[in-house]
């Protein structure tokens, strides 16, 4: 007797159609699942036998072979269970009814309950692209699923349940689409109007939000380099809804989704300790998962202490930052997880921090200090776009009683910002102007002569790399659309230039 029943894989970020099929034949009895299943799945066996014995069920003692098509990907971890439930039943004449249209997903417990599982919400998006109808999934990945349109989603509690519903005892209900639960911030994050003084850095952060742009903060301990950064988000605008399905996806197949949650609003900050791993950042893993930089994916790194860091693992940015994807090569095949961010890092300007400080002495040799700032790599350095020195607040900011502007009244002018962006590169994949190419930058950032006389003297003073040339047009861009000015004046590139000033303020160290 011989069953086929339709389920889904993941393999890396790729979700696709996989054919449980279940043969029950005379012989000895045996339980094989071939496929190329790894150890999780191999364990379905037990699972599956268990959850057919404790739901009053006929387990067939025959020769049982399972095959999980297509046999050349690699099957990992324990979505299987359900599908081999249903098919062994369909075999054994135990169900009938189970269209081609309807697929299966879910772990068992050993007592046919269904567990949740990692990385429904792109299963259930491959579904309905590959036509099928209805998806039965956990009960617990029902806020997942309620995200898709189009396609009917049923939450299922146990095999029990599941069996009442195909032979028509008693019906599940499909989840509405329009039952998801978004994750915004909560409304007490963190406000720019609590930081006193740092109106330059303010202004540079306020830049970065508008244009995505990356940013490096350099200055002593105690200057408010972390404060800053973590108001970040209060000033960054809403995802749209394709950012926000994109890094829903991420954090559903990385097991990361808070539960109860069905669609993430906003956007993600993420700010690993020193100690991380390159495989932490990038993702790890046989069949690698999303790293930090991938979980940060339409939102914020934030890279505190950044020379702390291992030279390894800080070199795993360069590629990530520039194109926006990582990718990561395995024996079995080669995977790419998306991950365009902002990178937000922050350091002290030598290893007592009191370099350039206006009231405190450095201890730091000269050779300690560069071999401080060597830990950072010059191609690193020349891949983040602003570069801003944060000075320490003096005593007439701390003490005075005039309120900062809020984050609400910089978060209105960055949004405006991105509406510009957003109408200029409709139709193209760019978001951002921090995310243009060579050929978008030369088609919108057109400088009026004077400002262009003012960066071509800059460009041969400051001996800015051709990738930091392309960077001032970009942030100047963004400084002229704060402005509402379609064309980048004096003042624009200016202030951009003025972003890009690492080397030249530590030269001098060397």
């Amino acid at each position: 007797m011989f069953a086929r029943i339709t389920s889904l894989g993941l393999f890396g970020m790729e979700a696709y159609k996989v054919i449980a099929e279940a043969d029950i034949s005379g012989g000895m009895p045996r339980f094989d699942i071939v496929g190329l299943p790894d150890t999780a799945v191999s364990e379905s066996r037990e699972r599956v036998r268990s959850a057919i014995k404790n739901s009053n069920l006929q387990y067939p003692v025959s020769r049982i072979t399972v095959n999980l098509a297509p046999a050349d990907m690699k099957k990992e971890g324990p979505l299987y269970d359900l599908p081999i439930f249903i098919a062994l039943l369909c075999a054994n004449d135990q169900l009938k009814g189970v269209a081609d249209d309807m697929a299966f997903i879910g772990e068992l417990s050993l007592n046919g309950e269904l567990r949740k599982i990692n990385g429904v919400l792109p299963m259930v998006l491959c579904a309905k692209k590959c036509g099928i109808k209805k998806v039965f999934i956990p009960a617990d990945n029902i806020s997942e699923g309620a995200v898709v349109k189009g396609i009917e989603v049923y939450p299922v509690k146990n095999v029990v349940q599941l069996l009442n519903h195909l032979t028509g005892i008693k019906e599940i209900l499909p989840v509405s689409a329009d039952d998801y639960t978004e994750y915004r911030h909560p409304d007490n994050l963190p406000d720019f109007s609590d930081v006193r003084g740092q109106e330059e850095v303010k202004r540079a952060l306020e830049v970065a939000a508008a244009g995505g742009h990356n940013v490096l903060m350099v200055g002593p301990p105690g200057s408010g380099k972390s404060m800053l950064a973590k108001r970040l988000p209060s000033i960054l605008p809403e995802m749209t809804f394709e950012e926000s399905i994109e890094t829903t996806n991420i954090y559903s197949i990385a097991g990361a989704l808070p539960t109860g949650i069905s669609l993430m609003r906003s956007r993600p900050f993420r700010s690993p300790h020193h100690t991380v791993s390159p495989a932490g950042l990038s993702g790890g893993g046989a069949i690698p998962r999303p790293g930090e930089v991938s979980l940060a994916h339409n939102g914020v790194l934030f890279l505190d202490e950044l020379p702390e860091f291992t030279r390894n693992t800080l070199e795993v940015l360069r590629q990530p930052i520039e194109d926006g994807v990582i990718s990561i090569s395995r024996a079995a095949a080669k995977f790419q997880y998306p991950c365009s961010v902002m990178v937000v890092c922050a350091m002290n300007p030598c290893p007592c921090g009191y370099y350039g400080h206006p009231t405190r002495e450095c201890t730091c040799s000269q050779g300690a200090a560069q071999r401080y700032l060597n830990r950072v790599s010059g191609p690193l350095i020349d891949r983040l776009d602003i570069h801003i020195s944060v000075p320490p607040v003096d005593f007439e900011n701390l003490s005075g009683n005039q309120k900062a502007e809020s984050s609400a009244s910089v978060k209105a002018r960055v949004e405006k910002a991105r509406e510009i962006q957003l109408k200029r590169f409709a139709g193209t994949k760019i978001t951002c102007n921090a995310k243009m190419d060579a050929a978008s930058t030369r088609k919108y950032c057109k400088l009026t002569e004077n400002a262009l006389m003012i960066l071509k003297t800059s460009f041969e003073r400051l001996a800015l790399s051709a990738r930091a040339y392309d960077k001032v047009l970009r942030i100047a861009r963004t400084i002229a659309d704060l402005d509402n000015s379609e064309e980048i004046d004096t003042k624009h590139i200016t202030e951009a230039l003025q972003y890009r000033s690492f080397d030249r303020r530590f030269d001098e160290i060397s």
